[in-house]
């Protein structure tokens, strides 16, 4: 076996094997798991939300305190004193002050703590159902009439496209399974760059902090190093993505059959899901990757300890920070932005904004293969360059920082170069 696949093999079982990579593996299934089951208990075990009553319409009131719902119960107060006594001994979650005298029906809730979203939200669409109600008493409108009043307005969204002839012809649109597909996949974009980098990082760091890389590279190239312990790291990145592709083609299986499962897939084709969307995402995804686990690998190479990995690492995540955010906002609010244009081209931060655009159908797919092409070529520079300063910045030992080392390791590298020529 070559001196690279064993590299190759020491880095990748060594990782794999760890308690950490088992941990990181499990933990999104515990999650779910608790997910799941709190979900499921929940109805079960939760306590029914009782809410006080005080208002100036005791019918009204009484009225309110008949219908019940799922999320809270009221429970008429003769008075706002009664309601804070009840409150104070922990016999209320809380009490609404309701108004109705006047033209705008006014309701103020008192809580010690939060109700939740939920039940808060359902209170005030309660509020507003009262208040149509009032002013179409006011107005002498019947039900239908408020029923009309109340109707919205039917909107829906069209694909179109114009062939040759100019003619334009009508379409399916997918931006909205598309941009789901492209968050998701965005995101795990970001949690691998950040949970694989400082793992990067630290696996070429901690041999040069053991002043051992001296003894390595006389027996192996210092690409060969550089090559082996990349790659071991990126196959222990794509085993995580596969064990979580293969639980999800096994929980789709399962669940397959479930209604909301069916919605959700309601509608969609092969061409939607295998397209050429897909295809540029996923270029984009494993790019990325490689991309940005070879800015780690060299960062690492630059510390002369394994405790400063940290710090040599921060500069990617914050550029991946910044591709994310973008990505994730302006792709969503505002997909024409000149800023989303631009930087969909820009290598490291386009892995996480094309995606986004190719979602919107922003791009086209000149545009797209474009932008990854730069990235191939920007990959392939930023490769080469790493393994030939790999060399000399590897024995660097300097207390200045990253780009101090950076510096002294390009300096080396010249002197090198001269010597060949000469």
């Amino acid at each position: 076996m070559s001196k690279f696949w064993i590299i190759v093999r020491d880095v990748y079982k060594k990782n794999v094997k760890s308690l950490s990579f088992i941990i990181m593996i499990l933990v999104p299934f515990i999650v779910m798991g608790i997910i799941y089951i709190a979900g499921s208990l929940a109805g079960g075990f939760s306590e029914e939300t009782k809410v006080g009553l005080v208002s100036d319409n005791q019918a009204l009131a009484e009225q309110l305190a008949q219908s019940k719902t799922d999320d809270y119960t009221f429970k008429v107060m003769k008075s706002q004193k009664e309601a804070e006594k009840q409150l104070k001994e922990k016999n209320l979650e809380a009490f609404l002050v309701l108004e109705t005298k006047s033209e705008q029906i006014h309701g103020e809730l008192y809580a010690e703590s939060s109700l939740g979203t939920t039940t808060e939200l359902m209170m005030g669409q309660m509020l507003n159902g009262l208040q149509s109600s009032f002013n179409a008493s006011k107005l002498n409108l019947t039900t239908e009439q408020l029923a009309s009043l109340s109707q919205p307005a039917n909107f829906e969204k069209t694909k179109v496209r114009f062939d040759d002839n100019g003619k334009m012809i009508t379409g399916q649109d997918n931006t909205a399974i598309q941009s789901a597909m492209s968050f998701v996949i965005t995101i795990v974009l970001w949690v691998i760059i950040i949970t694989y980098a400082s793992i990067i990082a630290q696996e070429i760091a901690s041999e040069k902090g053991t002043r051992i890389m001296e003894v390595i590279l006389s027996s192996t190239k210092a690409q060969t190093h550089f090559y082996g312990k990349l790659t071991g790291v990126i196959l222990v990145a794509l085993t995580q993505i596969v064990i979580y592709a293969a639980a999800i083609g096994i929980g789709y299986t399962q669940l397959k059959d479930m209604d909301i499962v069916k919605g959700f897939l309601e509608g969609l084709s092969s061409t939607t899901i295998f397209g050429s969307f897909l295809f540029f995402t996923l270029a984009f995804f494993v790019l990325g990757v490689l991309v940005y686990s070879v800015l780690a690998a060299l960062c690492g190479s630059l510390v002369s300890k394994p405790e400063d990995t940290a710090k040599a690492v921060q500069p990617i995540i914050y550029i991946a920070m910044i591709g994310y955010f973008i990505g994730i906002t302006l792709g969503t609010s505002d997909p024409q932005n000149i800023v989303i244009k631009v930087s969909s081209y820009i290598p490291l931060i386009s892995s996480f904004i094309m995606p986004i655009r190719l979602a919107s159908e922003t791009v086209t797919t000149a545009g797209a293969l474009i932008s990854v092409v730069i990235l191939i070529v920007f990959g392939l520079l930023l490769t080469m360059f790493s393994a030939k300063l790999y060399k000399s910045n590897v024995l660097v030992y300097s207390e200045g920082g990253v780009l101090k080392s950076l510096k002294q390791s390009i300096s080396i590298l010249k002197n090198e170069r001269k010597k060949i020529v000469k």
